[in-house]
C-alpha cells in the first residue's frame, strides 16, 4: 500500500501512522532537546568565562567557581555532543576505502568498525561504573561538588552511543541500511567533497 503525500510531504496522514512513527518522532523530540541543553551549556560557558574576564579585568576581582563550572560545562558540550553526532553520522572518518567496496563489502566493514565502537563504549560504562564510587567520594578543589558531576557524563554519551549503534547493527543485518548508515552525513557528497 502507498502513502498518499501530505502538504509538506514528510508526514504520513494520521490514519498511517504506525508505532514506528511515534518512536521516530519522540526521538526527534528527545534530540531535539538535547540540542537545546547542548546550546544552554555553551552560554552559561559564555557567561561565566566572559563574566570572569570582565570582573578580573574591570574590578581585580572573579569567581573562582566559573572556571571549574565553565570546565564541567565544556566536558558535558563535548560529550553529549559526541551522542547527537553518533545519531547524525558526523563523526569523523575516511571512506575512501569504504567507497571503493561493493554493498555487501561496505555493510560488513561499517558492521565491523560499529562493533569495535560498541565495545569500546561498553568499556567506557563500564570504567565509569568502577569508578563511581571514587568519583562519587572524591569533592573537586573548588566548588566542593562530588567529581562525579563532571565523569557522570561518560554515562550518558556511552549508553546513548550504545543504543544507537546497536540500532544502526539491527539495520545492517536486517538489510534496512541506507547510505546513510554506511557513509554518515557524507552520503550527499559521493566524491567526499568538503561539506
Amino acid at each position: 500500500m502507498t502513502r498518499p503525500p501530505t502538504l509538506t510531504g514528510t508526514e504520513p496522514p494520521a490514519a498511517l501512522r504506525g508505532p514506528e512513527f511515534d518512536v521516530k518522532r519522540s526521538v526527534d523530540l528527545l534530540f531535539k532537546g538535547v540540542e537545546a541543553f547542548m546550546a544552554l551549556l555553551l552560554v552559561a560557558m559564555v557567561v561565566m568565562v566572559l563574566g570572569n574576564v570582565i570582573l578580573r579585568y574591570g574590578f581585580d576581582t572573579g569567581i573562582s567557581a566559573s572556571e571549574e563550572l565553565s570546565r564541567t560545562a565544556f566536558v558535558w558540550l563535548t560529550f553529549i555532543g559526541a551522542v547527537v553526532a553518533t545519531r547524525e553520522g558526523t563523526h569523523l572518518g575516511v571512506d575512501s576505502l569504504l567507497r571503493r567496496l561493493s554493498r555487501k563489502g561496505q555493510l560488513a566493514m561499517v558492521f565491523v568498525s560499529e562493533t569495535i565502537v560498541l565495545i569500546c563504549c561498553v568499556l567506557m560504562f563500564q570504567g565509569t561504573w568502577l569508578q563511581h564510587a571514587v568519583n562519587a567520594s572524591t569533592a573537586s578543589l573548588i566548588t566542593g561538588m562530588p567529581v562525579i558531576w563532571l565523569f557522570g557524563i561518560l554515562y550518558v554519551t556511552s549508553a546513548g552511543m550504545i543504543v544507537l549503534i546497536l540500532h544502526k547493527l539491527w539495520r545492517i543485518a536486517t538489510g534496512q541500511a541506507s547510505d546513510k548508515d554506511i557513509f554518515g552525513a557524507s552520503h550527499d557528497h559521493p566524491e567526499g567533497d568538503a561539506l
